[in-house]
């Protein structure tokens, strides 16, 4: 882990991001460990200088504009937004389906920067990458504070280069074969409001 990710890792343990646990994930997974960015970026200066750093590592590809699905991704998305200098819009579920809502829209063949919070499966980001490409535009990067599954097959989950400021290894498990639940730990699902 370089400086950057040291440094990150600090300020997720003194903003009380970092969780540790059982936790049911938006994924639907289980997992020992839980990243709650908001904490992170509740501090505005925090949250100025985390986008600034994404901006950076994202500038190379020319994105002109982010999009970032809601609820994670709005702050992070917005700050990367105001360093690249770049609009930013968000997508949202609506009965269940990922759109773009409250008058927003997209070029045709615009350059998009998805960007999210944390990373696990990758699911929420390729969904608002899927609507981008409904408008026609081009999605040319993805971005995220936190990429918790980091590994070989990682890269896989995108169509486009991905970038994360830390790789952060958590242990994570299909709900039937979860050894916290067999060990009969006490489940929480912090993403649904706590």
């Amino acid at each position: 882990m370089g400086n950057n990710g040291a440094h990150l890792l600090a300020e997720l343990g003194v903003s009380g991001a970092l969780h540790q646990g059982h936790f049911r994930l938006s994924s639907g997974l289980h997992s020992n460990r839980y990243v709650q960015c908001a904490k992170l970026l509740e501090d505005p200066v925090r949250a100025k200088r985390v986008g600034v750093k994404l901006a950076t590592r994202l500038e190379g590809f020319d994105p002109v504009s982010v999009l970032s699905p809601a609820l994670g991704g709005l702050i992070i998305g917005h700050e990367t937004a105001a360093a690249l200098g770049v609009p930013f819009r968000f997508s949202e579920r609506k009965d269940g389906v990922m759109t773009l809502r409250r008058g927003f829209e997209l070029a045709r063949s615009e350059r998009v920067a998805v960007i999210e919070d944390v990373v696990t499966t990758g699911g929420s980001a390729r969904e608002a990458a899927l609507v981008a490409r409904e408008f026609g535009a081009r999605v040319v990067a993805y971005g995220a504070i936190i990429d918790r599954s980091p590994g070989p097959d990682a890269l896989a989950r995108f169509d486009a280069p991905f970038v994360a400021l830390l790789e952060l290894e958590v242990l994570a498990w299909e709900p039937a074969d979860c050894e916290l639940c067999a060990a009969g730990e006490p489940l929480t699902a912090p993403g649904s409001g706590s």
